[in-house]
This record gives C-alpha cells, sequence and structure tokens, in this order.
C-alpha cells in the first residue's frame, strides 16, 4: 500500500506544477497592467507605476518570478489582491467554506437521488420504471445549470415564495443553490450505476449464488451492488471536484459568497492574484480529489494495489 500511495503522489506533485505553471502565467497573458490596476488609472504616473512595479517584481525575469510565486504558495502566501490590497490567503479562507458546503450539499443530493434512480432502472430493467428513471437522467445532463437554477428562481421564490431567490444563511438558502448544482451530476450517476449493476447482474458468481438458494435481497445487496462499486465510486469522486467548479455558475446566480462568486468579481474587476490564488486552491482540490479516488480502489479492491 506504501509503494502505490508513493507512486500515486509521485504523478499528483508534477500535475500540481504544471497547473501552477499554467495559472502564473495567466498574469502575463491576460491584458491589462496590474500596476495600474493597483495605483488606479487616476493616479497612475509612470514614476508611480515603475515604483509599484518593483515593488511587486514585475520588472524581474519571468522564471524568477515563478520561482517566487512557488516558494510563496508552497508557504501559504498567495500574494495581495488588487482590489482591497488583502491577502489573498485571507479572502480565500474567509469563501471557501461557504463553496464547501454548497458543493457538500449538493454532492449528498445528486448520491441519494442517483443511487437510487440508477437501482431502480437496473432493478426494473426494461419496464416503464427504467424508462421514467432513464428519462429523469436524460433531463438532468441536458439542462444547463443557469438554466434550472433559473427555473427554480421562478417557481419556488417568486410564484410559490417558500424559499429565498437569494442566497441567505441557513438551510433555506442552500436549498436551491445545491439542487441545481447536483442534479447534472445525479444524472450522471444515475445512468453509470444503472449500466454497472445491469453488468454485475449478468455475471456467473451471481447466477451460482441465486441457484444456491441465496435471498435476491442478499444477492442484490451484498454482493451485485457492493461490485458495482469502484466505478461509481470514481464518478463520485471525481464529480465533488467538478460540483467546485460548477459553482461558480450557481454561486454567481444566486449571490452566493463563495469561491465560485470570487473569482468571477475578480475577473471582472482585473484582480488578477486573487484569480489566480482561487484558480489554483479550486484546481488543487481537483487533483487531491483524484488521488483519494485512487486510493479508494486500492481499499475496495487489492487487485488493483498489489497489481
Amino acid at each position: 500500500m506504501t509503494r502505490f500511495l508513493q507512486q500515486r503522489l509521485a504523478l499528483a506533485i508534477p500535475t500540481i506544477l504544471l497547473t501552477s505553471v499554467v495559472v502564473f502565467l495567466m498574469l502575463h497573458l491576460i491584458p491589462g497592467d496590474p500596476a495600474s490596476i493597483y495605483v488606479g488609472e487616476n493616479q497612475a504616473t509612470p514614476e508611480r507605476l515603475e515604483a509599484i512595479r518593483e515593488q511587486m517584481g514585475l520588472n524581474r525575469p519571468l522564471y524568477v518570478q515563478y520561482a517566487d510565486y512557488v516558494w510563496s504558495a508552497v508557504r501559504g502566501d498567495l500574494g495581495r489582491s488588487l482590489q482591497n490590497d488583502q491577502p489573498v490567503t485571507k479572502i480565500i479562507r474567509e469563501r471557501l467554506p461557504n463553496t464547501f458546503k454548497l458543493a457538500a450539499a449538493a454532492m449528498v443530493i445528486a448520491v441519494i437521488l442517483g443511487v437510487a434512480l440508477g437501482l431502480l432502472a437496473a432493478l426494473k430493467h426494461n419496464t416503464w420504471l427504467d424508462t421514467l428513471s432513464m428519462s429523469v437522467a436524460l433531463l438532468g445532463v441536458s439542462m444547463p445549470i443557469f438554466w434550472l437554477a433559473l427555473l427554480l428562481i421562478l417557481f419556488f421564490s417568486v410564484r410559490l415564495q417558500w424559499l429565498p431567490a437569494t442566497s441567505q444563511p441557513g438551510l433555506k438558502g442552500l436549498i436551491l443553490p445545491a439542487v441545481s448544482l447536483a442534479m447534472l451530476s445525479a444524472a450522471t450517476l444515475a445512468r453509470l450505476v444503472r449500466s454497472s449493476v445491469l453488468e454485475v447482474l449478468r455475471q456467473d458468481y451471481l447466477t451460482t449464488a441465486r441457484a444456491k438458494g441465496l435471498p435476491g435481497r442478499t444477492v442484490i445487496l451484498r454482493h451485485a451492488v457492493r461490485n458495482a462499486l469502484i466505478p461509481v465510486i470514481t464518478v463520485i469522486g471525481l464529480q465533488f471536484g467538478s460540483l467546485l467548479s460548477g459553482a461558480v455558475i450557481t454561486e454567481t446566480i444566486f449571490a452566493r459568497p463563495g469561491l465560485g462568486k470570487l473569482v468571477v468579481d475578480s475577473i471582472q474587476n482585473k484582480d488578477f492574484p486573487t484569480v489566480q490564488g482561487a484558480i489554483l486552491i479550486l484546481a488543487t482540490i481537483y487533483i487531491v480529489m483524484n488521488l483519494l479516488v485512487v486510493l479508494s480502489y486500492a481499499l475496495i479492491d487489492p487487485r488493483i494495489r498489489l497489481g
């Protein structure tokens, strides 16, 4: 297990470094002068701009700037915001819990709804319940997040007035954003669970288990569902990372003060250090989630660990 973990870490670290290169180059490829943004257009005299560039290290060679950026990021320093001159790390730390709450709530909804629909479709294969479940899954895959969010606001907030249209503290303010964010993942999980369970149900060892007289519930829950978990766990782990990135749209629509809305606001304000830091954190979380998914394989199936 230790060797397996070392191999996966050896792949994850270069991926994070490559991500940091891409994020760092954003500052130099996106139009706009960070020094002018920091000083302000009204005070952007040539002498002042040159002094700010010297202070921010923008006059140094690119590779030196990148080395300093990586070294500072390893120590938890992602620079300072150009808008309010606050540490980017502090801003992200304040926003990240809201995004995690949204992604976690959406993941719970997606897993419950997706697994339930997938199992129902698999166990009632070629019946009207199978058709209905897959129709719901197809609708979830086809409908964009922003369109579903607007429909939910129109129905539950404007017409019924049950839930707030914008994000508010507490459970009520979390329901609509979580549901709109969860539907795509739930649909993906439902289709995968259905196909995975159907494939396992056709295996010879399940036929043997039924022939030995095992109850149908035992055959399905103890043998079929457990062996169909590996591809489902893969998607669950990857979908959580996707939910974090999908929160950009959801948080913007519902005005939820999370990391996704921070990215959008920072792009509009050309606050490059904040955009860099937020994207780097999101990318790192996604890579770590992938690593945890791979490690979960080894815990469930020893053949993967030993192979």
